[in-house]
């Protein structure tokens, strides 16, 4: 009996700062090409920059509301999240955390976190993005989500890209990108399965 192929798994690769003169753009086209040719995922590029995210939440929060009233201007994104079998979160970090825009995206939304794996390439000056990440971990582990081991990271990031945004040595942050990709087709698939045979409950 032959085998069938798996179905591809869809990928959201978030790009978290909207700050003036961000890197993060650079990074998340890096990180989307290797998704791409990794074969197993079809790839949506979520740019939060002009998105609607505003700071204060609704007297119930999303996470409590079934179907919580969001800004219009977010109903794309979330239509995209929710869609979405895996999530990778390309973040620096501001201050030994993550951006402000990345927190509410977080915030206004719940379920489409739900039993999902969550990947992270960061970038920053010193740290490389690990301080956002550890950070991000335990909020998404709130959410229900699972955070995957493994991640890429670069430190001094404005050392390691030349000018038409392509790594100067793309050996070993390759592999890291490669052995992240790996850990979320698996819990991509098992996790997508389950949510579709027996559906996630957090009470």
């Amino acid at each position: 009996m032959s085998v069938q192929p798996a179905q591809p798994l869809r990928l959201a690769i978030v790009i978290g700062s909207v700050r003036d003169g961000r890197f993060g753009p650079v990074v998340a086209r890096w990180f989307a090409g290797h998704a791409e040719s990794h074969g197993r995922f079809d790839v949506d590029v979520i740019d939060l920059a002009g998105t609607e995210l505003p700071l204060a939440l609704p007297a119930v929060p999303p996470a409590m509301d079934p179907e919580p009233a969001r800004p219009a201007g977010l109903a794309d994104v979330s239509r995209r999240l929710a869609e979405a079998d895996a999530v990778v979160v390309v973040t620096p970090d501001y201050n030994r955390s993550f951006p402000a825009s990345l927190k509410a995206l977080i915030d206004w939304h719940y379920t489409e976190w739900r039993a999902k794996p969550v990947g992270f390439v960061g970038y920053s000056g010193a740290s490389g993005g690990l301080l956002a990440i550890e950070q991000l971990k335990q909020v998404f582990g709130e959410l229900h989500a699972h955070t995957v081991r493994d991640y890429v990271s670069f430190p001094r990031y404005y050392l390691l890209f030349d000018e038409d945004g392509n790594l100067k040595d793309p050996a070993e942050p390759g592999a890291a990108a490669e052995a992240m990709l790996d850990q979320l087709d698996w819990w991509g698939s098992v996790l997508r399965d389950a949510r579709r045979d027996r559906p996630y409950a957090t009470r």
